[in-house]
């Protein structure tokens, strides 16, 4: 397929490479020309510095940027630009409000518009190994398939546009619950006097074992956070969870509270550090 790129970051990249070495035609765009520079001289595609010009002819326009006026913002100015018929799959979590925006904007044009976020992080991208969940019309899906098989392991058809977004919002809900509980399980194990590996090796073979604990456990009890999904963008996720939330009346006590906590983080310099830094709040600031 003849492929955009746009959002060549720690998610993009890394996407935007396994669709070159699977034998698309890609051109990549980023804000930060020299980023997409140094992917295009990684990966063998084409970088191109003006959106619209890289969009040109695109019969799958891909964005993985930012936010809500990102997302507008780019496909006000590439829309024109794609082939006719062409399918807009955006990997952007934002709001299931911009999501049906975007696709009533795309239909006047004669294109399609997906909204797809991605659930794995980094090394999901990495590894081509995202979950991926889609709202939108289903026949664009499949026009879309070709690409999104090459980088994710898991597909799945939410419903009509915005459904895909309101699915990664249910997503964050959940992470943000389980963190907390697992940052205050390391907390109490090292208030305790216990083993943290030891702990680990009892706890997560049974009822409490989860994808979190597995890959975040040992670097908490450490208080490594320089790494991973940062909590700027949690927050940005979380706010968008909330104000969905107040639309439809779900009462979520925990997320909001959670949210709180991640502003504590943020406060004490920690807004790129990963989530799972939530077990730094509760360590004293003469361990930190």
């Amino acid at each position: 397929m003849r492929i955009t790129f746009v959002g060549l970051g720690v998610m993009g990249a890394p996407m935007a490479g396994h669709l070159v070495r699977a034998g698309h035609q890609v051109t990549g765009f980023n804000r930060s020309p020299e980023k997409a520079g140094r992917w295009a001289a990684a990966t063998g595609g084409r970088a191109e510095p003006d959106v619209a010009r890289a969009a040109e002819g695109a019969e799958l326009l891909i964005l993985c940027v930012g936010n809500d006026d990102d997302v507008r913002a780019t496909v006000h100015a590439t829309l024109e630009a794609t082939a006719p018929g062409a399918v807009v799959l955006d990997h952007t979590t934002t709001s299931a409000t911009v999501a049906r925006e975007m696709a009533v904007l795309a239909a006047e044009a004669g294109r399609s518009f997906l909204d797809a976020p991605v659930s794995g992080g980094q090394a999901g991208a990495e590894a081509g190994k995202l979950s991926v969940m889609v709202g939108g019309e289903a026949a664009a899906l499949e026009r879309a398939r070709p690409a999104l098989d090459v980088y994710a392991k898991a597909v799945r058809h939410m419903g009509s546009s915005g459904a895909g977004q309101l699915t990664k919002m249910v997503n964050q809900i959940a992470i943000a619950g389980v963190v907390q509980g697992l940052a205050e399980a390391v907390h109490f194990a090292d208030a305790a006097g216990l083993d943290p590996e030891a702990v680990y090796g009892a706890v997560s073979q049974g009822a409490a074992q989860s994808w979190q604990m597995d890959n975040r456990w040992a670097t908490m009890a450490r208080g490594e956070f320089e790494f991973g999904f940062a909590v700027d963008w949690m927050r940005k996720d979380l706010g968008l969870v909330l104000d969905e939330a107040r639309r439809n009346g779900s009462r979520l006590a925990l997320t909001a509270l959670v949210d709180q906590f991640y502003a504590e983080v943020q406060a004490m310099g920690g807004s790129r550090w990963d989530t799972s830094s939530l077990a730094a709040r509760l360590t004293p600031p003469s361990r930190r």
